[in-house]
């Protein structure tokens, strides 16, 4: 019998697949801790918080911390005379799924020394929380949020922590973590519903409602369906 020929949707339908490492590894090399003044300084005034460190891409050095110690630690790298990282130019997250760590990710700079660092905070799947940055650096806010709707990481003492891309009363959890389904984990249908009984007044601005037409109504349960050229 001849096999089956497969689109290039068949992998939608089969779902996530796991990947073939069991492992993740740290990437890039290990690297010198001393040909960094943050490393080497990190590693001194916290030897107890400094899990592991490498260089990626050649000079980009990789430093993680325990998340218990996150504040403690960023705090001393944005105030210390010899540190002084005054600008924050992102915090975001990896999943490698299959149960594995969530690491929080922070990318900084020093407009002073001129030199940047990324810091690394792993989070065991059942403790998704971390302290909140928002108040070391204020751009931290909504990245932070951006964190919390797509990883579902909490971020503690962050002064307005919701959603910022997808809706307050979206249910269907956090769409960049490795086990939520590519299609979503409610039907189309069910999709389709929830997004027509959204209270419109939520999500527009009055003058932009008065611009639009009619709402679309939900249809009634095995009526026919309508293109937009009026044929069924």
């Amino acid at each position: 019998m001849t096999a089956k020929k497969k689109s290039g949707l068949d992998a939608v339908d089969d779902g996530p697949q796991a990947s073939d490492a069991t492992e993740v590894g740290q990437g890039g090399s290990s690297g010198d801790p001393n040909a960094h003044v943050s490393v080497k300084g990190l590693i001194e005034k916290f030897p107890d918080a400094v899990v592991r460190h490498c260089v990626n891409a050649g000079d980009q050095h990789v430093v993680w911390v325990d998340p218990t110690r996150s504040m403690e630690i960023l705090t001393w790298l944005k105030d210390d005379a010899s540190q002084l990282y005054d600008m924050m130019t992102d915090v975001t997250a990896i999943d490698y799924g299959g149960g594995r760590p969530v690491n929080v990710v922070y990318q900084m700079f020093s407009t002073t020394h001129k030199h940047s660092l990324r810091v690394r905070c792993e989070l065991p799947l059942d403790v998704m929380e971390i302290a909140s940055v928002a108040n070391l650096w204020k751009c931290a806010d909504w990245l932070e949020r951006e964190v919390y709707d797509l990883f579902g990481v909490n971020f503690v003492g962050h002064p307005d922590l919701r959603r910022i891309l997808m809706p307050q009363d979206y249910a269907e959890g956090h769409p960049l973590r490795k086990d939520f389904p590519l299609r979503g984990r409610f039907s189309r249908a069910e999709q389709t519903r929830r997004a027509l009984n959204q209270e419109v007044d939520r999500f527009y601005v009055p003058d932009l409602l008065e611009h639009a037409g009619e709402p679309q109504e939900v249809p009634e349960v095995g009526a026919h369906a309508t293109d937009v050229g009026g044929n069924t």
